[in-house]
């Protein structure tokens, strides 16, 4: 399912400029939020705003069906005139459908998690710190996504914004001569579904007919600009084999959201193995890397064909060791990402802020 707000609500997806500079992801909604000053020099963070919470209001998930009782017409759109204004338990109470009144419920605790937070940033980090629990995973992608849209702002590289992808997007895995490939993984069924000729396409599937193979863009660094104004389509590959510069721009983003989040200046680079008998820290970049690495590193047996599923490895390291926990000061944080049975990753960008071991200990939310 699409994380973005609704076209309505974010503006027209064609527009790709905004005050002369490439503009892209337009459906994560960033137009709809503003600045807020986080007290360090050059680093901003998003603010909620009506306007933000009016949007997810104008979603078909939330916007009442044709057969919807009053009640649930009056909640919406009292909402939409005040998205930030309280909803007494009787109204919800009288909300004739069951399920209306149980999505009611969870979009109402999201909103006032994120009004009490004051910005995104801050909602995403105590999710993590107080618990994600119904809270849907498609609130937390649209989270992810709009964040990074501010990271990546002005950024003249579309690796990255692809690179970006994966931090909200579930991708597809293709390993084969040596390369390690991902194309997003909703595409990938859509095409598999369709032949990439829609409602024509997947009749001919349907009647047991292959349709014609269609090829993804494989994004590099000679023809990344092509990113640029097909960013809303999720329809080009990133090459994540060792050395390839997809693999780079996965790492510079890391970086950058680090430094968003924590303040801290790290290095992240990648490595082919872990050859170090003093290994004192890991962060798996996803479930299936987590599970991994914790074996590798406790020397449970881990068999080839687990092993063989790691996509990535990566060695971090701070910029100032005092950054650090004292007893770890100076070592380098390994990172792992991985690819599930399926072939599918499952990227979670949370794990790296709430695992890195900083000398606060866990981020406290800004």
């Amino acid at each position: 399912m699409a994380t973005g707000v609704s076209d309505e609500a974010a503006g027209s997806k064609g527009d790709h400029t905004v005050q002369g500079m490439t503009d892209f992801w337009v459906s994560s909604g960033h137009r709809l939020l503003r600045r807020a000053d986080t007290g360090r020099e050059g680093v901003t963070h998003w603010a909620v705003t009506p306007e933000f919470l009016r949007a997810y209001l104008l979603r078909p998930e939330i916007r009442p069906p044709d057969d919807a009782c009053d009640a649930e017409r009056t909640l919406h759109d009292g909402l939409l005139d005040d998205p930030a204004r309280p909803v007494p338990p009787g109204l919800l109470a009288a909300l004739a459908d069951d399920d209306a009144r149980d999505n009611w419920r969870v979009w109402l605790a999201f909103r006032d998690r994120l009004l009490a937070a004051g910005t995104l940033e801050r909602c995403y980090l105590d999710l993590f710190r107080t618990g994600a629990r119904g809270v849907p995973g498609l609130f937390i992608d649209q989270l992810v996504h709009v964040i990074l849209r501010g990271i990546l702002d002005g950024t003249p590289s579309g690796l990255r914004a692809r690179a970006a992808e994966l931090f909200f997007r579930e991708q597809s895995v293709s390993v084969a001569d040596g390369r390690v490939r991902l194309a997003d993984a909703e595409t990938v069924e859509t095409l598999a579904a369709s032949g990439g000729f829609g409602s024509l396409g997947r009749l001919v599937v349907e009647a047991g007919t292959a349709p014609r193979a269609v090829d993804l863009d494989i994004l590099d660094e000679t023809n990344h600009p092509a990113y640029w104004g097909r960013d809303e389509r999720h329809d080009t590959v990133l090459d994540i084999t060792f050395a390839a510069a997809g693999l780079d721009a996965l790492a510079r983003v890391l970086e950058r959201w680090v430094a968003h989040f924590l303040g801290i200046v790290v290095s992240v680079q990648p490595v082919q193995a872990i050859h170090d008998e003093r290994w004192v820290w890991h962060v798996g970049l996803d479930s299936a890397a987590t599970a991994i690495l914790n074996d590798l590193y406790t020397g449970a047996p881990v068999d080839g064909g687990r092993l063989a599923r790691i996509l990535a490895l990566f060695r971090l390291e701070f910029a100032d060791p005092a950054a650090m926990r004292p007893d770890l000061a100076g070592r380098p944080v390994y990172l792992g990402l991985a690819m599930t049975e399926a072939n599918r990753l499952r990227l979670k960008p949370q794990n790296l802020l709430v695992n890195l071991p900083v000398a606060s200990g866990p981020p406290s939310a800004m």
